[in-house]
């Protein structure tokens, strides 16, 4: 089957999870077994015992425990008498993450030789494995499990290739058969989860190194990388890179080998974790060690493994404002400060690189989103946000000095250009235009009155889940002064 969507994958010393890859490019169950060897069903106990051995913690943003979450899906199912589910998250929705994709189209056994174990622990009921409609990794899932038995039932689940898609509850929702977006109230999977049975969710890359760790043991898991962080850990590493890769390290080497391995240019910065991690500055990148405490101890975040470098040519604030937009886009819309507050937010920071507002405009509407969401998701957008203001001071003030930075916004960080992507941007047509304000009533997410009373609106696309909003806007301005243009029309 092609990989050819999949970026190149790297490895600073011996291969653990890319173990194999040189060789046999993907590991069939013939080559899985040959590289990796056998492994042994697991009690309950001697799980727990190893996943705290080696303080393993999820790899899908979030780094909670894995043995904390384990415990809770054992005690919910003792407490309520109910049957287990284990959910394999590789739905990866971040436009720039690949590291679960590598491993579902390279190693996918080692993804299901980890939920086997867990499922095995638990006397779970059932596994399904939530992947994305992206058509990357599903087929080379599907082959896998055709090759081997699992301990119990074994279902492969697709969910719609968006941002919070891959958010845990989303996940769960989308396998119950209802909407994949997040569940908008605090519901514990260890508690209800798929079929309203205690669920035990993790991500792709979390199962496999649950199935290096029940082969090698924590003794010989932690020979490579840090005391507190043992073992190695998949980075995505894409942006300006020369050379995008995954890339499989052991946590502690430093971050600056990584980027040189990735041929990356010198630049202002580097985004750390994603779309809802933070950006360091360049002097930052060249301290820091490959851990979630070394990015933390820089002001940075490991999150989903997701390294973003920039180059010197780029407009950073720039190319922060055009995924906070897209972040606004993909909210699930049913919150307050998901409706209101992100797309204020992507409003506040498109004037910032227009010149034509200070940076206490973005902290304020960032700090009302912070903590008032539905799901992390506004949390995550505005902690984007306002890291790009703390990082790259000096093309702030040339902004609001000149109202440019005078560099490029080229793109360079990953975002999709999917069919369902924001195709459409509102125009007022200034010599109609009255001041009625009836279309900052109809759609209020979007557009503002300005001081004078006339419509204020970003120059970005309109969010795909405020298009109906805006037409409906379009249609009853009374002066037919508001109207629907293609984005590059």
């Amino acid at each position: 089957m092609s990989l050819t969507a999949v970026p190149p994958v790297a490895c600073f010393g011996e291969p653990r999870l890319t173990a194999g890859f040189d060789e046999f490019g993907r590991l069939d169950l013939t080559a899985h077994e040959m590289v990796h060897g056998a492994v042994n069903p697991l009690s309950p106990k001697g799980l727990l015992r190893l996943v705290e051995g080696i303080e393993l913690k999820g790899k899908g943003g979030a780094g909670f425990p894995f043995a904390r979450k384990f415990r809770a899906v054992l005690e919910s199912a003792d407490r309520q008498d109910l049957p287990t589910v284990v959910v394999v998250n590789a739905t990866e929705g971040e436009p720039g993450a690949w590291k679960d994709k590598a491993l579902l189209t390279r190693a996918p056994h080692l993804i299901l030789d980890g939920a086997a174990i867990a499922a095995y622990a638990l006397d779970a009921e059932e596994i399904v494995i939530g992947v994305a409609d992206d058509g990357i990794g599903e087929a080379s899932l599907s082959a896998a499990l055709a090759e081997r038995r699992m301990p119990v039932r074994t279902g492969i689940v697709t969910v719609p290739h968006r941002f919070i898609s891959g958010e845990g509850g989303a996940l769960v929702r989308g396998i119950n058969g209802e909407a994949h977006i997040p569940p908008g109230i605090k519901i514990r999977a260890s508690d209800t989860g798929v079929g309203g049975l205690p669920t035990l969710v993790s991500n792709a890359e979390t199962y496999a190194q649950l199935a290096l760790a029940a082969r090698l043991g924590p003794y010989e898991y932690g020979t490579v990388g840090t005391a507190d962080e043992p073992g190695t850990v998949l980075l995505t590493v894409t942006g300006a890179a020369g050379r995008p890769a995954v890339v499989e390290c052991p946590t502690g080497i430093p971050l600056r080998d990584v980027l040189e391995l990735c041929e990356t240019p010198e630049g202002p910065g580097v985004l750390t974790g994603g779309y809802h991690g933070k950006w360091i500055s360049a002097e930052g990148a060249a301290s820091a060690e490959v851990s979630r405490a070394g990015f933390a101890k820089v002001g940075g975040a490991l999150g989903a493994g997701i390294i973003m470098p920039l180059s010197a040519e780029v407009c950073p604030l720039g190319e922060a404002a055009q995924v906070v937009t897209y972040l606004a886009g993909e909210s699930a819309g049913q919150c307050g400060p998901c409706r209101l507050g992100l797309p204020d937010l992507a409003r506040s920071l498109d004037l910032i690189v227009g010149g034509s507002a200070a940076a206490e405009v973005v902290r304020a509407a960032a700090g009302a989103v912070k903590g008032r969401g539905a799901c992390s998701h506004p949390d995550g957008t505005a902690r984007f946000a306002t890291s790009a203001l703390e990082i790259f001071t000096e093309d702030l003030e040339a902004h609001a000095a000149r109202g440019t930075c005078g560099k490029k916004v080229k793109g360079i960080l990953g975002l999709p250009n999917a069919a369902d992507a924001p195709t459409s941007k509102l125009v007022v047509d200034w010599s109609r235009c009255d001041g009625h304000g009836l279309c900052a009533a109809v759609v209020p997410e979007f557009i503002r009155l300005d001081s004078n009373g006339f419509p204020s609106f970003p120059s970005t696309p309109v969010p795909t889940w405020l298009e109906e909003g805006a037409r409906k806007a379009v249609r009853m301005c009374p002066a037919l002064a508001l109207r629907m243009t293609p984005v590059n029309g």
